[in-house]
């Protein structure tokens, strides 16, 4: 029996088939083969089309049938992964409206804060556990003030995972995990917000169907499965946010565990039964996909920096040129730690909520005519990283999570040995490192969704550790100075 996962991904779309009793990939592909790109019609804008994705999805699914390890009939369920707090919204005949504002666009701040405002502080904490901030409901009421032509057209809202599923089954769910991190979910009453729907002007009959995370979203359409070499009626039985789904995919359900990733963005995200906010909004709060609101308490912690793989790729394309990202470590790895005294901050994906939703901006520091070079900028790039990504988990230590260990996918920015070092000896946290992925996560999370396993604990068995890094004491003091000397830079900024 096989499992599909999908990870709808900033930079591309990933399918992996999982053998349901082995729970190892048995094939996996990607589509496209470049990076795919984000419209920014305007400064801090950030949109991409959900046309697109649906037809990567398509292109990825054919792939990895193509690959001819497996019989494609042989699928029992579906899941899916997808890049958290996109606006799509579509009309009467599923069409979609306009290009979906993804999670990085920073253009409702000012409306967040608005809200914030008129529902109160501790209102708002206490029962969205965030500000609506620059979330999908805050995006949302932007279109209603600035396209009202479009808003009136709008049948229904979604997240890109919700929009996936749809083209999948023809039906329009949501779950109070997808809903809380648009910030729709009030968890006093667990139901969708009143007070954001009020005060934006919003109909409930926007919000689709609430399912639980883990059920049938609904099944793959006769059409469809025909036009991907699939049998219909598969249940799409799982949908999740990337970082939440990238937690699921490495064991981290329970109060205490902690998973990390650097994708496009970079990640921690912690596992609380405390239904908590930060005061300031700067970490925000979720439903975690085993949060159940009857009997037991699952939030997420997350801590999110928008610009770091996107940074090392920019380093890449402006300035490696022709190296690949392994030559980039391998140069990178040569230079000192500190970079001679040259900082990068990493803040140039939109507004950084770590940082109050200010837009900085990135920053290279420190530059020495005389004596940087192209492996410095490299080396800066990733410290620069795992710099604000401590910078963060100060943050979250102050909230009251206490970290033992980090858990990490072996993908992305964890690739690089300078980035995970830096990591490691920054925070003076283990990291594990573990033979998983997004997508691998979403296909056993729809295999439990489809009844296929008999709990989440069985699910999730026998990940396999590839490598854990340890804190270097020789390295300690080098990393706390370059710290120290990155993050006097940004205090001067903010």
């Amino acid at each position: 029996m096989l499992l599909l996962g999908l990870d709808i991904g900033t930079s591309s779309i990933k399918a992996s088939i999982v053998d349901a009793q082995t729970k190892q990939v048995v094939s996996s592909a990607q589509y496209p083969d470049i990076e795919t790109s984000i419209s920014s019609p305007q400064p801090g804008w950030a949109e991409q089309d959900p046309e697109m994705w649906w037809a990567n999805v398509q292109k990825a699914i054919e792939r990895v049938n193509a690959s001819g390890k497996f019989d494609p009939k042989d699928i029992a369920s579906i899941g899916i992964s997808y890049q958290m707090h996109g606006l799509v919204m579509v009309d009467k005949n599923k069409k979609v409206l306009r290009p979906s504002i993804i999670w990085c666009d920073s253009r409702a701040v000012e409306i967040g804060n608005k809200a914030f405002e008129a529902i109160g502080a501790e209102k708002a904490l206490s029962h969205l556990l965030n500000s609506p901030g620059n979330f999908t409901a805050s995006k949302l009421a932007w279109v209603k003030a600035n396209e009202p032509q479009i808003f009136d057209q709008a049948y229904k809202i979604m997240l890109p995972g919700d929009y996936i599923s749809m083209m999948l089954t023809g039906e329009i769910t949501a779950s109070n995990s997808g809903l809380s991190e648009g910030i729709f979910w009030d968890f006093v009453t667990n139901s969708v917000s009143e007070d954001v729907l009020k005060h934006y002007g919003f109909s409930r009959d926007l919000i689709p169907e609430i399912k639980p995370v883990f059920s049938n979203h609904g099944e793959v359409t006769s059409d469809i499965a025909s036009q991907l070499g699939l049998k219909a009626g598969i249940p799409v039985a799982y949908k999740a946010g990337d970082q939440p789904n990238n937690a699921l995919s490495l064991n981290v359900l329970n109060p205490g565990e902690i998973a990390a990733t650097a994708g496009t963005s970079g990640v921690v995200y912690a596992v609380s039964d405390q239904v908590s906010y930060d005061p300031q909004s700067r970490i925000n709060s979720f439903a975690h996909v085993n949060h159940q609101q009857d009997d037991q308490t699952r939030v997420g912690i997350l801590l999110c920096i928008n610009g770091t793989g996107i940074l090392n790729r920019w380093v890449k394309e402006n300035v490696a040129k022709n190296l690949s990202y392994q030559e980039m470590n391998a140069k990178a790895s040569e230079i000192a730690v500190g970079s001679q005294g040259l900082s990068i901050l990493p803040f140039g994906n939109g507004a950084e909520r770590m940082l109050s939703n200010k837009l900085i901006g990135s920053n290279i520091i420190g530059l020495d005519f005389n004596t940087h070079a192209d492996a410095h900028i490299y080396r800066a790039a990733q410290e620069g990283i795992a710099f604000s990504l401590k910078y963060g988990f100060d943050m979250m230590q102050n909230n009251g999570v206490e970290p033992k260990v980090i858990r990490a996918g072996q993908a992305n920015m964890f690739l690089s040995s300078v980035f995970s070092e830096s990591l490691v000896n920054s925070t003076q946290t283990p990291v594990e490192l573990y033979d998983t992925d997004g997508a691998k996560g979403a296909a056993l999370g729809g295999g439990y969704g489809a009844g296929l396993f008999a709990s989440l604990s069985e699910t999730m068995h026998g990940l396999t550790l590839l490598k854990t890094i340890e804190p270097d004491p020789a390295q300690a003091g080098a990393y706390a100075a370059a710290y120290d000397l990155w993050k006097n830079e940004l205090e001067k900024l903010i």
